[in-house]
């Protein structure tokens, strides 16, 4: 049987550009969806896998929260962070037009539009997490720390 093959998605060209060392895991989306889904296949602990969330403000803004994968993100403390009245989940087609990723698939690097990017502070404290390639059923192990200058990333703590 052959070996899958990682594809080459705009994330993954965005990544090598900015010079990030990763390591490739593929897995089967369909039997192993979302964070917990990915930790089980990949047998890595789910608080290691860094979801990442396309968000809108009340005003149409958009903006990604990468979060850990066993913890949710409290709407009403990112709202306040950020200054707005209300922040959510963007649609599916707005969060598609802005990242050019499918939901299940959607990487915070090589994005087509600019989003600024918040990630929960805990995220820097990990040895190794992992994170989407721009695919679903592909995710990389990285250094965090590199992972969020690169993305220059603003350390929150908006996790409920």
């Amino acid at each position: 049987m052959a070996t899958k093959r990682a594809p080459t998605t705009p994330a993954v060209r965005a990544m090598r550009a900015a010079g990030i060392e990763y390591r490739e895991h593929l897995f089967d989306y369909r039997s192993h969806p979302g964070a917990g889904g990915a930790a089980e296949a990949m047998g890595v602990d789910p608080h290691a896998v860094v979801k990442t969330l396309v968000m809108a403000t009340d005003s149409g803004e958009g903006l990604v929260v990468l979060m850990h994968g066993d913890r949710k993100v409290s709407t009403k403390a990112l709202a306040r962070l950020l200054g707005v009245k209300r922040v959510g989940p963007a649609d599916g087609d707005q969060a598609r037009r802005w990242t050019g990723y499918e939901f299940g698939g959607t990487s915070p690097f090589g994005t087509r539009k600019a989003l600024p990017i918040y990630a929960e502070e805990t995220i820097a404290d990990l040895p190794r997490v992992f994170l989407n390639a721009g695919k679903r059923g592909f995710l990389v192990g990285l250094d965090p720390k590199p992972m969020l200058v690169a993305l220059e990333a603003k350390l929150v703590s908006v996790a409920e």
